[in-house]
């Protein structure tokens, strides 16, 4: 693949870099990460007057108008620098749907907010049962009279639920839990009566929520998109994210073999610096190589994840999924093995991006995962219900 980037995406780059090296060391990140919410408000606001919080937003909704390879870059540059603040669940996840979905006076409620910096939105979908398929939904929004719904269930690792101001909630209104029509998505007030959240964090220094919903009343224009028609606009959220994933994880690769390279330099054996002998050259060479492979999977995943056929983008992101998540278990295992002892001590950086590596590759479906779902794509006829979710 031909892929350059633009002067603008290049300063982008640059300007995310100095602006993380700066502002977000690795110091810094470790105290942001064990003070409540798990997060920098402040480092939040600074995204927001940055323009990266709108980045692929409508300029008509005080956004940049940028597409997949611009978020490509952020996330990218998020991956080296660890970063920790809800930009997945805020603004790619939430802010795609309510983008793609959402009536006038939702985008202009939220996606205003959002590209701000003044509300934050968490996509509460998974369910306890449904591991990785996106149609299997138990929870039900029961429709009453005058147009409202009563939204019941439960919801589980909901990234950064436990400090969102409100949830893009999936519901039944109509159907059986594994059927793909009949799914709805509902905006929900964080702080209504019967919503139950219990925060924790993650093991990669992230956040995430369990929630239980317990007759939680909306009204009819809290629905985003058709009624019972919100699986595609879901698909297609979930896919661009995991683009966005793919180039953070690549970001992850890329600081290893930098803080691995660097460390073969200064550690000696024998009275050597072990980056000396050929089988650790070896290794690092694979590393680069793997490292290497991953971002053109990526920028593929980035460049296909709006392609209106359906069937070409599931299978470009499923191929980027899987590739990636194999190149980031070998690179993250080799940088630790090469620091030795000190590659899963906490005060190292290495093994935070190992973490952050493997919570990545289980996220929105893991590498043998996505395997199977490109499998089906290759063959539709033969997968369960002519896809996998």
């Amino acid at each position: 693949m031909n892929f350059q980037f633009t002067e603008e995406q290049n300063q982008l780059r640059d300007l995310l870099d100095r602006f993380l090296a700066k502002e977000y060391a690795f110091e810094a990140r470790r105290e942001i990460v064990k003070a409540a919410p798990g997060f920098s408000r402040a480092i939040w606001g600074k995204f927001a007057e940055l323009g990266l919080l709108g980045m692929t937003l409508p300029e008509a909704h005080g956004g940049l108008g940028g597409g997949a390879v611009d978020s490509l870059i952020v996330m990218e540059a998020f991956g080296r620098g660890l970063v920790v603040e809800p930009y997945l669940s805020t603004v790619l996840l939430c802010g795609g749907l309510l983008r793609d979905a959402g009536n006038d006076a939702q985008k202009s409620q939220w996606l205003t907010a959002i590209a701000a910096g003044e509300r934050l939105l968490a996509f509460a979908h998974y369910e306890p049962e449904s591991r990785y398929e996106l149609h299997h939904i138990a929870t039900k929004a029961e429709r009453r009279a005058g147009g409202s719904y009563v939204l019941s269930g439960r919801k589980t690792v909901v990234q950064h639920g436990g400090s969102a101001d409100a949830l893009i909630v999936s519901a039944r209104t109509s159907g059986d839990v594994y059927d793909r029509d009949g799914i709805s998505l509902f905006v929900v007030d964080a702080a209504a009566q019967g919503v139950k959240r219990r925060d924790y964090p993650t093991q990669d220094g992230q956040r995430a929520a369990e929630i239980v919903l317990e007759n939680v009343s909306v009204g009819e224009g809290a629905r985003v998109g058709a009624d019972g028609k919100a699986l595609p606009a879901i698909e297609r959220a979930v896919d661009f994210a995991i683009a966005a994933l793919c180039a953070e994880a690549v970001g992850c690769m890329s600081a290893l073999n930098a803080q691995t390279f660097d460390y073969a330099k200064t550690r000696k054996q024998f009275g050597v610096p072990i980056g000396k002998f050929q089988v650790l050259q070896h290794r690092m060479a694979d590393m680069f190589i793997h490292t290497e492979q991953a971002r053109s999977m990526a920028y593929l995943a980035a460049v296909k994840s709006h392609d209106e056929d359906e069937l070409e983008r599931r299978r470009a992101i499923s191929a980027a999924k899987a590739l990636v998540g194999q190149s980031a278990r070998f690179v993250g295992q080799q940088a630790v093995q090469l620091h030795g002892g000190m590659g899963v001590t906490d005060e190292l950086a290495v093994s935070h991006h190992f973490k952050r590596l493997t919570a990545i590759n289980v996220t929105f479906g893991d590498a043998d995962y996505h395997v199977g779902r490109f499998s089906d794509q290759l063959a539709p006829w033969a997968g369960r219900d002519g896809a996998r979710g």
